[in-house]
């Protein structure tokens, strides 16, 4: 079979120049006919039905052979080049054995199965030529993370706006509310939050004040930032998820080599055999016709169909009965990786959890002593707010039916919080050190309580001020997916070892998910290399490692994993692209269904490859030892292959899904 680089085809000059922004996404369907591969095998196909259905209605010989003919230059001409491409580099691959058989069936008036051997070889060049584009495509999505100008501020004030590739270590950069941020720089000035979420996964924005380190790509929140950078644009934590995205890809290809070996010799043992009976016979006085009668009838039985749709139609047929219900598999060879994954890793943030800041507790002191009555304030001062955390605050409001005025007044102080004029109350919210301003008092220990409590069980503290007083604090957290958990059980279960976590959120938000989904081993405060080194550590024990994941931070992991799948929802683009696998509606349940699926498939792989190999050997056995008709070789080679082809379509039926999803 033809093989294809599987790297992504991205120079490092493209990480240093993010200002050339990718095309926009085409359809599926586009990218998939713009490649020549697939359309070259489509006509092939065409050109052989209609060659078939001519040679049926008893049309004259010379238009259905015209036809098959032209299939053989529509679905060989490309294998028979590379294959030559091999013999000057003096290999020998199976396209050219592929072709030479097709062709020797023509010689010996056996078209039709030459035809139907350029078809199949055709068909599976164009799957795995799709398969590569798709993986080249994958890092491009980066480049809309990066801005395509910076502000730089000189010595003597003045600001000039600069392609990001122009900066240099020690030069200062402006960051204005809502802009993304040029370089990896340090805070020098200025207070703002500043979504993190395409590097360190974190779901919620995080204070950056002076001291502070910022990343390129991310996304600057409601206040001013000045900045000094202290990396160059190609060493940049975005310019390094794409080279570790490019490295990751790159090194599955070369997993290829094992199988280009396997080809090589089998090539030559099939070449070398056919050519040892066809000129030994004739050496020894036998008739030329019925010697190469027995020749062409070696290379038919002997070829590779039989052995390519063994392994093709359980596991296509696995693909699509897992797309039916919701899960995108990348190709055969994804699903092949799928069956010997024995460990698992999970992002956090947006795949065990919904990735979107709730309410999940308030705690009133002081004067107010209901929890309505510190919501209604809390999410009538947040209202006019952008941030996330007060999406969340008014979206807890709305949810228990509580009308709140409009408030006046209304200023945001970044990095701080927000402070307005409600019902004749001054009233502050945001984050614990509103309580600094404040002198001490029971209802200050009490919020300080409140607080350190959320912390330590991983959640978000806001704090709430009323004239100057405390009155109470709202605990948010990011809801955990109500499957997650069965998952993480069904999963252990079928490796054998218990999922671990790797998130970029802190440690004490890791731990709380944990346990509450049942992972034992979490790994937290991860940027995107130190998952690449967790997956790798992983396969360094000898594991075969599944990664889920759904960000741009993932992205790296996903590529160095064995196989990576991503949540189809609220994927990021990259990660979506990136992954082996998608979960199309984020049901976790199906990941444990499509791995059981993958093992299933395997099984049938294996049983299709003794029968195709047990076909191969009888009727080539036959062919040397005794004298085998050529229908009679015809028909036990495409024999062979119908069976294994209709064994491998078991799968397509619904019922074995839910076998996989039962766990049988």
């Amino acid at each position: 079979m033809r093989r294809y680089a599987a790297g992504v085809t991205m120079t490092r000059e493209a990480t240093r120049t993010p200002s050339a922004a990718p095309p926009p996404a085409k359809p599926l369907t586009h990218r998939l006919w713009a490649l020549p591969e697939v359309r070259w095998a489509a006509a092939a196909l065409v050109l052989f039905a209609l060659g078939g259905a001519a040679q049926l209605a008893g049309a004259p010989a010379p238009l259905w052979w015209a036809l098959y003919l032209a299939c053989y230059l529509a679905g060989g001409w490309e294998p028979a080049l590379s294959g030559l491409r091999a013999l000057r580099e003096r290999t020998l691959d199976v396209d050219l054995l592929m072709i030479v058989a097709a062709l020797g069936a023509a010689g010996i008036g056996q078209v039709f199965d030459g035809a139907l051997l350029i078809v199949i070889f055709a068909t599976s060049g164009a799957l795995e030529a799709f398969a590569t584009a798709r993986t080249a495509e994958s890092v491009r999505a980066l480049l809309d993370l990066s801005p395509d100008r910076a502000t730089r501020v000189g010595q003597d004030g003045n600001e000039e706006t600069v392609d990001p590739a122009r900066l240099r270590v020690g030069d200062l950069i402006r960051v204005r509310p809502g802009e993304r941020i040029g370089a990896d720089a340090v805070v020098v000035d200025g207070t703002s939050e500043v979504d993190q979420a395409s590097i360190t996964g974190e779901p919620l924005p995080v204070d950056r004040r002076p001291g502070d380190e910022v990343f390129a790509g991310t996304v600057n929140g409601t206040g001013a930032l000045l900045a000094r950078v202290h990396r160059p644009a190609g060493e940049t934590v975005l310019a390094r998820i794409v080279a570790q995205v490019e490295q990751a890809s790159a090194t599955k290809a070369r997993t290829q080599l094992f199988i280009e070996k396997v080809e090589q010799r089998y090539s030559m043992g099939v070449v070398v055999a056919t050519l040892a009976l066809f000129t030994v016979p004739l050496m020894l006085g036998a008739a030329l016709q019925p010697t190469l009668l027995r020749a062409m009838t070696f290379m038919i039985v002997a070829s590779p169909c039989a052995v390519v749709l063994a392994t093709m139609p359980p596991l296509l047929s696995a693909i699509a009965l897992a797309g039916r219900h919701g899960v995108l598999v990348r190709s055969a060879v994804v699903m092949e990786r799928l069956a010997d994954i024995d460990a698992v890793a999970f992002d956090k943030t947006g795949t065990l959890t919904e990735g979107t800041p709730v309410v999940t507790a308030i705690h009133p002191v002081g004067p107010i002593h209901d929890e309505g009555g510190l919501l209604r304030l809390a999410a009538a001062a947040e209202a006019p707010s952008e941030h996330p955390l007060a999406a969340a605050v008014t979206a807890e409001a709305r949810r228990r039916d509580l009308a709140f005025p409009a408030p006046r007044d209304f200023t945001a102080t970044p990095g701080v919080g927000v402070v307005a004029t409600v019902d004749g109350h001054r009233v502050r919210v945001g984050n614990p050190t509103l309580l600094d301003e404040l002198p001490p008092s029971p209802e200050q220990d009490a919020v300080r309580t409140a607080i350190q409590a959320a912390q330590v069980g991983g959640r978000t503290a806001v704090v709430v001020v009323v004239d100057d007083a405390p009155a109470g604090v709202l605990t948010l957290t990011d809801r955990v997916r109500a499957d997650a958990a069965h998952t993480v059980a069904t999963l252990g279960t079928l490796t054998g070892r218990p999922p671990e976590l790797l998130t970029g959120d802190n440690a004490a938000a890791g731990g709380r998910l944990a346990e509450d989904v049942g992972i034992r081993t979490v790994h937290a405060g991860l940027l995107p290399a130190d998952k690449v080194d967790r997956v790798g550590a992983l396969q360094a024990d000898g594991r075969r490692v599944l990664l889920v994941g759904d960000g741009i931070n993932d992205a790296p992991a996903l590529a160095a994993a064995d196989a990576g799948v991503a949540m189809g929802r609220r994927g990021s683009d990259l990660a979506l692209q990136t992954a082996d696998a998608v979960l199309i509606h984020d049901d976790l349940t199906a990941l444990p269904a499509v791995l059981a699926l993958a093992r299933r498939a395997r099984r049938i792989v294996v049983a299709n490859l003794v029968i195709a190999g047990t076909f191969i050997a009888v009727l080539v056995t036959w062919d040397i030892v005794g004298h085998l008709p050529l229908p009679l070789g015809v028909a036990g080679h495409e024999g062979s292959t119908v069976i294994v082809g209709l064994n491998g379509l078991r799968l397509l039926r619904s019922a074995a899904w839910r076998r996989a999803r039962d766990g049988r």
